[in-house]
C-alpha cells in the first residue's frame, strides 16, 4: 500500500460497526481495526 492510499468512508463505517458488534470474531475485529487505522482522521472540533 502506498502512502497516499486511504480506506474509504464507506469501508471505515462498516469496519466501525464490526468492531462494535459483540458477535464479530477476533479475526474480523483485527481486520476492521487495520482498516480504521488507514482511514483519514475525522475533521471536527478541536479540544
Amino acid at each position: 500500500m502506498t502512502r497516499n492510499e486511504k480506506t474509504s468512508k464507506s469501508v471505515a463505517s462498516k469496519a466501525s460497526k464490526l468492531l462494535k458488534s459483540k458477535s464479530s470474531s477476533k479475526a474480523v475485529k483485527s481486520v476492521a481495526g487495520s482498516a480504521l487505522t488507514q482511514a483519514p482522521n475525522k475533521k471536527g472540533k478541536k479540544k
